[in-house]
Order: C-alpha cells, then sequence, then structure tokens
C-alpha cells in the first residue's frame, strides 16, 4: 500500500500528475486544484496517496495534505459520491471551506462542483455535518457556531447579525467568521446591533 510519493515530476496531464520516484514513474489523480498548486515538470513534490486496487486495476490518488485525503474518503461514505465526484468537490473547495459549507449546510456551495446536485448536496451536508469540526483543519476555531447557524439553533442576535451581513452581500461563510470575531470584542450578551457593528469592522479590515 503506498502512502507517500516524493519524488520530482515528470509530467502533469488533465486530471493526473506523473511523478518520478529514483526512476519509477507512478500516475496519481487529483483534483484540478491540486494540479495548480504542486508546481511544474522537474520540480520536487510530495504528495498523499490513497490507493485503489480492484480486481482489473490498481489507481493512485494524490493529494497535498492528509486533511484532503481524509476529505476524499470522507465524502465517498456518502450515498452516490464515489472518487471522481469526490475530486470534483475537492477541486471546487479546499478542505477548510468544505468544512465550513457542511457547517453551515450550504448546499448551493457544493452544488458548484461539478456532477453534484441538488440531492447529493443535501446527502453530504446532512450525513457529514457531524463530522465537519475534526476535519476543519485551519476553520476549527468558528465552526461550532457554524454548526449552530447551519441547524437553525443560534441565538436570535446571531442568526439576525450574520443575516444582515449576508444581506449585505458577503457570503454567509464570511458573515459568520465576521460575527465570531465580534462576539470574542462585544461579548457573548452583546444584541445584533452591536455584532453587526462590530462584525462591519471585522469586514474593513
Amino acid at each position: 500500500m503506498i502512502g507517500k510519493l516524493k519524488g520530482t515530476i515528470d509530467e502533469i496531464g488533465d486530471d493526473y500528475v506523473l511523478v518520478d520516484v529514483h526512476g519509477v514513474c507512478y500516475v496519481a489523480h487529483c483534483s484540478s486544484r491540486t494540479l495548480s498548486r504542486i508546481g511544474s515538470a522537474g520540480e520536487a513534490v510530495v504528495l498523499f496517496i490513497e490507493t485503489y486496487v480492484r480486481e482489473d486495476q490498481l489507481k493512485l490518488f494524490g493529494f497535498m495534505s492528509a486533511l484532503e485525503r481524509e476529505w476524499f474518503n470522507i465524502l465517498q461514505s456518502v450515498q452516490g459520491v464515489g472518487a471522481k465526484v469526490a475530486l470534483a468537490v475537492l477541486s471546487t473547495l479546499p478542505p477548510s471551506e468544505l468544512a465550513n459549507a457542511i457547517a453551515l449546510q450550504d448546499k448551493a456551495a457544493i452544488s458548484r462542483a461539478p456532477g453534484v446536485g441538488p440531492k447529493v448536496a443535501l446527502r453530504l451536508v446532512t450525513e457529514l455535518k457531524n463530522k465537519a469540526p475534526a476535519f476543519a483543519g485551519e476553520a476549527a476555531a468558528n465552526i461550532g457556531l457554524k454548526q449552530e447557524l447551519g441547524e437553525g439553533v443560534a441565538s436570535a442576535p446571531i442568526a439576525d447579525a450574520v443575516s444582515a451581513l449576508t444581506n449585505l452581500g458577503y457570503s454567509r461563510d464570511q458573515a459568520a467568521n465576521a460575527i465570531a470575531a465580534a462576539l470574542k470584542n462585544g461579548g457573548e450578551g452583546a444584541d445584533s446591533a452591536k455584532l453587526i457593528r462590530l462584525g462591519l469592522k471585522e469586514l474593513s479590515r
């Protein structure tokens, strides 16, 4: 079982990279986001690998981080999501944004991925909502608040403040991050007007 490849980029294709490891070249299928970030032919590369072994094939999938590889597997635990769709989701949303979208139950964000329709997006946000905090990465700090917003159980001042900011054109994720920061400065008992004011200050930085 191959867990990681360290070598030199030999070739980059539409959905794969060829990695030369001491003269042996491995084909690793990657998301478009990964392919855009790994570099160019001749450069050193490190990829976390998920190995698929089937009766008729052995296939490697490559990722820039162990967290991205975890999400690749987590996504496929949902009915209707195979390797191709999981890569499409990770091409559209990096792990932290994916965790945020699931916590906020933002089906529209996930539906931007090719091959992900409304039904699959709904299953993803419903079935994976409890897994988002553990795999949120850099988004972990505010994931609890976003889950409350996604499940509709956030306090009225918080929900109203986030709604007000989204009405001003900010994404729900941006609004939630701003209000999370506003809560730290304004205190848990702050009313919606104060949270909106502090949230706007955060967004203007």
